[in-house]
């Protein structure tokens, strides 16, 4: 028996953030200028594998099939992502935080540094946090001096914005 591995609806509807840098919509670009370069090749490795006959008995041809549909997929996710991409401008204003800016601030003696991007492109480990996140939410808007609190899960931790670039 076939079963399929699709996700639920609820989870295949969640809407993307739109938000990105130019580093980010061209990275996202050639992946799918790769993609399309391969893709007569895996259509032409399954049409292959086909004329050999047995579907059920034929692995390799169920691998290409799947390959091939992996492929597809993620061609139809690219155009869509990079379709609905919105770039970030680069920001002169640098008196109050905006989406693009790096933001250094305080809590207790820690002073850390975080730039602020679209969803797409978040990395906490490295500094880059969604506009989305709790702290980024905090920091958006807000001026050289402020202070904003952000609640996590467990407490509440208290940022001083000391710089904005």
């Amino acid at each position: 028996m076939r079963t399929l591995d699709r996700k639920p609806s609820h989870l295949a509807k969640t809407p993307r953030d739109p938000l990105m840098t130019q580093d980010k919509f061209a990275q996202l670009q050639n992946k799918l200028d790769r993609l399309k370069k391969s893709h007569p090749f895996a259509a032409s490795e399954v049409s292959r594998l086909a004329e050999l006959g047995d579907f059920s008995e034929n692995a390799e041809y169920q691998a290409a099939k799947w390959k091939l549909r992996g492929i597809n997929y993620n061609i139809l996710t690219l155009e869509s992502q990079l379709h609905e991409a919105e770039i970030i401008p680069s920001n002169s204003q640098q008196n109050t935080v905006q989406i693009g800016h790096n933001v250094t601030v305080q809590s207790g003696e820690k002073i850390a540094t975080y730039q602020i991007l679209g969803s797409s492109e978040t990395n906490p480990t490295s500094g880059i946090i969604s506009h989305l996140s709790p702290i980024g939410i905090a920091l958006l808007g807000r001026g050289i001096g402020d202070v904003v609190e952000v609640k996590l899960a467990n407490k509440t931790v208290r940022y001083k914005i000391l710089k904005i670039e």
